[in-house]
């Protein structure tokens, strides 16, 4: 039965959640049951992207990147594919009426990363719109499951917030993805001359969009907001360490938040969620 291959191609997204992000695993395991399978589904696709432009050195990334596009769709218009990740992700393409645009997009800006090195004003935007705040459209259309009006309304913080979470990403591994693969994503930043000013300036646009998307996640269906607020919470919880560490640390190592410290999170983040959000 197509069930069973349908079950086994979730169990793989899952799997890739997990071994690659203990942070966004956590923050899935809080929403409701209902809808683990689909963030899930959503993740383990825009992983494999990712992992095709930052990981797989020595092979042919550009055409990986266009078959995995090619095979993508294929997967959405015949309703299947052999591949567990996109049979996994169609499903929820369709489900859900997830955009086509929204697929485009992100998966454009996974290109940009095979061929440019640094961004000016307009790429970064560009950038951020296709790899950050598409995903958390994508998640959104599965929180409001067919609610169109309750998705308009929130789409704008839902975008924010992804642009957070990944500007948050580019700051952590400023380290790894100058070094090791030669990107510079902040716009007027020379890397050789990155400085506390240019960490306090990327700061404080981040703040902006943290308080924006905060502002969504209160008016989030139930099934979703909870998990979604751990996720922030764990990312502001970056973004405080990131902030009391020097751009020299910044420079020097990946800031991590250790794994004891995240559950120590997770128990405080309940009862400020009670006091909150409820």
């Amino acid at each position: 039965m197509k069930q069973l291959f349908d079950n086994v191609s979730v169990q793989c997204s899952r799997l890739i959640t997990r071994s690659y992000s203990t942070s966004f695993s956590l923050g899935i395991w809080f929403l409701d049951r209902s809808i683990h399978d689909p963030i899930y589904a959503i993740y383990g696709f825009v992983r494999s992207a990712d992992e095709i432009v930052d990981s797989f050195h020595g092979y042919p990334k550009k055409h990986l990147l266009r078959k995995f596009r090619e095979d993508t769709y294929q997967a959405i218009q015949e309703g299947i594919s052999l591949n567990p990740v996109l049979n996994s992700f169609q499903w929820v393409v369709n489900k859900y009426d997830i955009q086509n645009k929204l697929i485009d997009s992100f998966l454009d800006s996974m290109e940009m990363d095979l061929h440019m090195n640094e961004y000016n004003h307009d790429q970064y935007q560009k950038y951020i719109w296709g790899s950050a705040e598409v995903v958390g459209l994508m998640c959104l259309k599965v929180f409001c499951n067919g609610n169109d009006s309750e998705y308009e309304k929130l789409a704008p913080a839902a975008r924010r917030l992804g642009s957070a979470f990944q500007k948050i990403n580019f700051l952590r591994d400023l380290k790894d993805d100058y070094t090791s693969l030669g990107r510079s994503y902040f716009p007027g930043i020379d890397m050789k001359e990155f400085d506390q000013s240019c960490k306090e300036k990327i700061q404080q646009d981040l703040l902006a969009d943290f308080d924006a998307g905060y502002e969504g996640i209160k008016q989030l269906p139930k099934t979703a907001r909870f998990g979604v607020y751990i996720a922030y919470v764990y990312y502001r919880s970056l973004y405080d360490r990131i902030c009391k560490s020097s751009h020299e640390q910044i420079l020097r190592k990946r800031i991590r938040i250790p794994n004891l410290q995240k559950y120590l999170l997770l128990i405080n983040s309940f009862f400020r969620y009670r006091l909150e959000l409820t």
